[in-house]
């Protein structure tokens, strides 16, 4: 799955609002947002799919979210990690938590 496709996807399946990097730190700077974790770490249970991954990793996105009392996120990283001699991947998401207006 390509960067641009999962910044695509990703949104879709998360409740918290999704910023890029752009948006996050221009909502900083302007009152907005408000940062409340940074290069917080999830590593999504291994799904059937690609798209499987995805829709773990946004599960647990929006729990953090949630129980760092925020609202919003930003993506900061991704990858598939190889987790077995079969090539079975799991997803590793570093994210920014933040409270928005």
């Amino acid at each position: 799955m390509t960067p641009t496709q999962v910044s695509n996807t990703l949104p879709t399946l998360t409740k918290s609002k999704y910023y890029n990097q752009t948006q996050a730190i221009e909502a900083q700077n302007s009152g907005k947002c408000k940062l409340l974790i940074q290069g917080r770490n999830y590593v999504a249970p291994i799904g059937f799919t690609v798209k499987d991954d995805l829709k773990n990793g946004a599960q647990g996105i929006d729990e953090w979210v949630e129980m760092d009392g925020g609202n919003a996120y930003v993506l900061i990283n991704y990858k598939w990690v190889r987790v077995d001699q079969e090539g079975s991947t799991q997803l590793h998401v570093d994210f920014n938590t933040m409270r928005c207006e």
